[in-house]
């Protein structure tokens, strides 16, 4: 069975946008947020949780519940390895480098850290302390945790009540309930992790795109996804215009919808996936979804961006590493820094990329060779006893 080549565009696509967004160069702002107010990490994380969605609901209904949750704690647990070397990659060699070269652009980041570093490295660990630019993969790594009773419970009983729990959560997420509850945590414990250094991202918020992807995923892997109704004409229309004001307003006012102290701005919040964000995020999901056909038939296949895609764990973490070694070595984007180097910072960093996605597959293959790859849709389980009952 072929792999889901669509599937691994977009991810692709969404990799080379973080990296792009990442590394500090003067494109970083130009092709940020390129289709409205909505970020590269947006269409990751509901990816990813398609994916999850997809490939272990056609897990659990061949294999069961048992093999399903073993499955997914396994990837919870590589994710982890991933983060904890890229946490000590980052306190050890890169904390070497900025200090040595004095670039404020990485000291500012690990700023808590170099104060405390044993509450820093044991925070970090415990997936507590999250610094910028590490702080995705310790949220994918709870709801990778979380997804198998997710899924089990959507399996078994229905997603009314999980959709209603996500929903409730996403609203109190817009208040500040997440750093109310953690000020608790700090003096029941006496952690000395600031709140501000827990990530950006609001964990009660980005929950609801998860729980999206993971009921999409499974629905795909029941094959009931594809028989939908068609969207209405008129919610189409207005996806169509809704989006493309954004577009409009993006490019007009900047990364911001309106500078300065604004209502406004909190409603396109992007880590806490403000109301009109979100709108602006399910326009978009819901035009993909309603011309699918029409663009796969005319888009050509990009083989770059299908090769990054169908690897995107190791090619996200090398992303990381080297955003960390750019800033490291030539600080935050300036002005004064020549064209040529930003060029050739983009250049070689998105040749490494590829190059990481090469040697995975090519290592997957030759250690796996008739593993069924990932993007499959999983096969439809021949008439048995139901592991779910």
């Amino acid at each position: 069975m072929n792999r889901r080549w669509d599937l691994d565009m977009l991810r692709g696509l969404m990799l080379i946008l973080m990296f792009v967004t990442h590394l500090p160069t003067r494109f970083s702002s130009m092709l940020s947020q390129p289709f409205g107010f909505v970020s590269a990490a947006e269409g990751f994380v509901m990816l990813s949780a398609f994916m999850a969605g997809m490939i272990y609901t056609g897990k659990g209904l061949r294999d069961g519940i048992p093999s399903m949750r073993n499955a997914f704690i396994a990837r919870a647990l590589k994710i982890y390895a991933c983060h904890a070397a890229l946490l000590l990659f980052l306190f050890t060699v890169i904390a070497a480098v900025g200090i040595l070269r004095d670039q404020h652009a990485l000291t500012d980041l690990l700023g808590f850290y170099l104060s405390q570093p044993l509450a820093g490295l044991w925070g970090g660990l415990l997936l507590i302390y999250n610094p910028p630019l590490l702080d995705i993969l310790p949220l994918y790594i709870m709801f990778m945790l979380l997804s198998p009773l997710i899924l089990e419970v959507g399996l078994r009983r229905g997603w009314q009540g999980i959709f209603a729990i996500s929903i409730a959560l996403w609203i109190m997420a817009q208040t500040k309930i997440s750093e109310t509850l953690y000020d608790l945590f700090v003096i029941l414990t006496d952690f000395q992790v600031p709140y501000r250094e827990t990530g950006s991202f609001e964990t009660y918020a980005w929950q609801f795109l998860w729980v999206l992807g993971l009921w999409m995923g499974a629905l795909t892997a029941k094959g009931e996804l594809k028989n939908r109704k068609p969207f209405p004409k008129a919610l189409v229309a207005f996806c169509l215009i809704y989006a493309a004001v954004m577009l409009v307003w993006r490019y007009v006012a900047g990364q911001v919808p309106i500078h300065g102290e604004s209502v406004i701005n909190h409603l396109f919040d992007k880590w806490h996936l403000g109301p009109f964000r979100l709108i602006n995020f399910f326009a978009m999901v819901i035009l993909l979804m309603h011309f699918s056909e029409w663009l796969k038939a005319r888009i050509p296949r990009i083989g770059v961006l299908e090769t990054l895609g169908a690897a995107s764990l190791p090619v996200f973490c090398v992303h990381l590493v080297l955003v960390l070694l750019a800033l490291s070595i030539y600080g935050q984007s300036t002005p004064e820094r020549s064209l040529m180097t930003d060029v050739m910072l983009m250049a070689v960093g998105l040749a490494l990329l590829y190059v990481t996605a090469v040697i995975t597959l090519m290592i997957d293959k030759e250690s796996n060779p008739k593993r069924r790859p990932e993007t499959d849709a999983p096969k439809v389980p021949k008439p048995k006893p139901n592991p779910l009952a």
